[in-house]
């Protein structure tokens, strides 16, 4: 019996949208038979831009009990899914600043071979979801990942599925089921392929 494929899903949240997305994402990761780490980045803004913000600094307290990454986890993991809203056409500077830690991971080769993903959230139905997604494969083909897409691979994907990677617009309000779903089916995705590569290697 083949050990389970071992998910990390690694995010940055602001206001609550993509760590609702990152909570999806576990779910459709442990219902398809993964062990999932679900890790938080560490906070970077300052504490007067965080109280600014009445439903920033309640983020804050709300997830006082999720784990901070750490390089660990992504060295753990055979699978791992990266989540960020997006800022000007790029990942939150919260989430690029942890990548940037992985320089002696990605040096010894840890980082090469697993498979990786991405989601997202904007402000706006055209504030740069696929650029952000995109942004982070090209850290993920530095890495020699496997990046796996959801594609248009099933029937939520047509509804308002992201070819690139679950996004949601939160001027339309919390992501509601068919988002959360698409999060939940690229997890399961993401599972299938990690699966399949560890039973090849195995084999």
């Amino acid at each position: 019996m083949m050990e389970a494929v071992k998910v990390a899903i690694i995010y940055y949240s602001s206001t609550g949208t993509v760590h609702a997305l990152a909570r999806a994402v576990a779910e459709g990761a442990e219902k398809a038979g993964a062990q999932v780490r679900l890790r938080k980045v560490a906070e970077l803004a300052p504490p007067e831009a965080i109280n600014a913000r009445p439903e920033w600094a309640q983020h804050i307290r709300d997830t006082a009990d999720v784990v901070e990454a750490s390089v660990d986890d992504l060295a753990w993991a055979d699978a791992v899914l990266f989540g960020a809203p997006t800022r000007f056409g790029n990942p939150a500077s919260q989430l690029r600043a942890f990548i940037d830690t992985t320089g002696p991971l990605w040096f010894q080769g840890k980082l090469a071979d697993k498979v990786y993903s991405a989601f997202t959230a904007s402000n706006t139905a055209h504030g740069g979801q696929e650029s952000t997604i995109l942004a982070l494969a090209n850290t993920f083909y530095h890495w020699g990942g496997i990046i796996v897409p959801p594609g248009y691979t099933d029937p939520v994907q047509f509804q308002t599925g992201n070819p690139y990677g679950t996004s949601h617009v939160v001027g339309d309000g919390a992501p509601g089921d068919v988002v959360l779903e698409a999060a939940r089916y690229q997890a399961r995705r993401v599972v299938d392929i990690a699966s399949a590569l560890k039973a090849g290697r195995a084999a």
